[in-house]
């Protein structure tokens, strides 16, 4: 009988210890109920899907608050991303009822309460992506999951408006643009104003991101209306100064995108516009993928943001004193620039064939077009003054890879680094680059053995993919894993990624002065804290145009 009481309380207390969770929560606009999972001895987790933070929105309009709901919302299911082209671009998906967001609250014995939050913002060059990200076997990439267990923090995602829907722009009143910034400004609003009910502190709220989603956290930092929303912020892989993130014409693309729907060019296109189809909208803004070395990808970029004297009111180099409170970690990955010129210089993955030194030439420049006719030889003399006389056929490939890269990503980032440590006040700034080598590179795998880390190659990595499908990786896979959502986890609760779950090395901050930086990687160790990060092509390209000119000192 003892024996039978003994194990009845022991029954009840794992009971009760397991049935930690929020259960019904009370947002601004009604009860919603989401999923409880269990993860571990002690450990649940609640999991929200598809909770509207804004109405559905109307064309070419800001987001507006939802008018709530009556009775429990079941927050169980994912909601269509916003519409957008498919990925071979001949159709359309997703809806414009898209503005919604889902939530990972972990739990121990008890409920949660004032965790830090993570609020991502997903990529797709603002004309794709979703808040869940690509999903294999209901294996999504972007889900807070890992994130949120191990780091012991809550991690939200949204879905926001991307191509001609949520960047179009007339460069006016009519048609002002930056609608899928509007969009995540209203939930990371939405957030600051809900997130206690879910167990989180709504003054400790860090936003991270990659490529345009890392690009539009930096803009979230800049723009003057976020004040006091959020505390923290991580680009990865794109800041605000990279040459894809502003739009400087966006009339002459309004026009041509009017012409292709069959709208006139006068005062009447942003009418006729509204009055479109959306998807004829959004195919009409899809991206041309025929590049060359005279022609490359990342000039076909043009939905994108736009200078609207409201979110941004003014050139995004002149707004980082908005950011001066803010703590700011900013990243690239070291071959970051590969995606994009491997299509433009397709032979750069090519075992077989070389590519010749005019390729090199011809894309220099296409991106010094800017900076006048000198700018040209010394390009060419910043990225050859190694090679010698007879360069081989890897270095020509690599350097190829390494110019687009430092264009497209570095440079800029480096750049918003300087600016932001230069005007911060109490924020700290905190400078990565990311190295762990392409799992696809190697003899008869499709990319060379050199292969470094290629765009979006970290985003495994931080969503904890090496634990959540242990078969597709390598413990070296774990290792790199697990160093990235500790940093990262660490910077959010504290605003200092070595305070915290154990880091293998000592990230010290970005100073004006010290250029100081981490290089990331499974073999990493204390001595992979480095210094001034590619200067010379960094020096080269912020005297070379126009838009970063003046920016670092000599």
């Amino acid at each position: 009988m003892m024996k039978l009481g003994i194990l009845v309380a022991v029954a009840l207390f794992l009971e009760t210890v397991s049935a930690a969770s929020l259960g019904v929560v009370y947002t601004e606009g009604g009860m919603v109920k989401g999923d409880s999972i269990y993860i571990g001895l002690f450990r649940r987790m609640d999991v929200f899907r598809g909770i509207p933070f804004a109405d559905i929105p109307g064309r070419f309009e800001k987001p507006q608050r939802h008018p709530g709901w009556d009775g429990v919302l079941k927050a169980t299911e994912f909601r269509p991303r916003c519409m957008q082209v498919n990925l071979i671009m001949t159709d359309t998906r997703g809806s414009e009822d898209c503005l919604y967001l889902n939530i990972w609250v972990p739990h121990g014995s008890s409920v949660s309460r004032d965790l830090p939050v993570m609020v991502w913002i997903y990529g797709g060059g603002f004309l794709a992506g979703g808040s869940m990200g690509a999903n294999f076997l209901d294996n999504y990439l972007y889900d807070g999951q890992e994130i949120a267990d191990r780091g012991n923090v809550i991690v939200v995602t949204f879905g926001y408006r991307v191509g001609t829907l949520g960047f179009l722009s007339t460069g006016d009143s009519d048609l002002p643009g930056n609608y899928g910034l509007w969009d995540q400004q209203a939930a990371i609003a939405w957030v600051h104003r809900n997130i206690r009910s879910f167990g989180g502190d709504p003054d400790n709220v860090t936003i991270f991101g990659e490529s345009a989603g890392g690009a539009s956290v930096n803009f979230q930092t800049l723009t003057p209306h976020n004040k006091g929303l959020f505390k923290r912020a991580i680009s990865q892989s794109g800041v605000a100064l990279a040459p894809w993130a502003i739009n400087e014409n966006p009339r002459r693309f309004a026009e041509e995108i009017a012409l292709k729907v069959n709208c006139p060019t006068d005062d009447s296109m942003a009418a006729c516009l509204k009055m479109t189809e959306p998807q004829t909208l959004t195919l009409a803004g899809d991206l041309s993928l025929t590049s060359s070395p005279d022609n490359p990808l990342v000039n076909n970029l043009l939905l994108s943001p736009v200078v609207d004297g409201d979110f941004l009111p003014d050139e995004p180099s002149k707004l980082f004193h908005n950011a001066a409170e803010i703590d700011y970690i900013a990243g690239v990955n070291d071959m970051d620039g590969h995606i994009f010129t491997a299509v433009d210089v397709p032979s750069i993955n090519s075992h077989l064939v070389d590519t010749p030194i005019e390729d090199v030439k011809r894309l220099l420049a296409s991106y010094t077009k800017e900076g006048g006719p000198d700018a040209l030889s010394e390009a060419y003399s910043t990225y050859t003054y190694t090679w010698g006389s007879n360069p081989n056929k890897e270095t020509i490939k690599t350097t190829i890879v390494d110019i687009g890269t430092d264009y497209i990503f570095l440079v800029p980032t480096q750049a918003a680094l300087y600016l932001h440590a230069a005007n911060a006040t109490t924020g700290r700034t905190y400078s990565y680059v990311f190295s762990q080598p392409n799992r696809m590179g190697g003899i008869g795998k499709p990319y060379p053995s050199w292969m470094g880390a290629d765009h979006a190659d970290d985003l495994q990595y931080v969503f904890g993919k090496p634990f959540t499908t242990p078969l597709g990786y390598w413990p070296s896979h774990r290792d790199v894993s697990r160093y990235m959502i500790n940093y990262w986890t660490n910077f959010a609760k504290t605003g200092d990624p070595n305070k915290g779950e154990s880091v293998p090395a000592t990230w010290p901050e970005f100073t004006s002065t010290g250029h100081k930086y981490l290089e990331i990687n499974s073999k990493m160790d204390k001595n992979y804290v480095r210094q001034k990060l590619r200067t010379r092509q960094v020096h080269f390209w912020c005297s070379a145009l126009p838009k970063l000119s003046g920016i670092l000192e000599e």
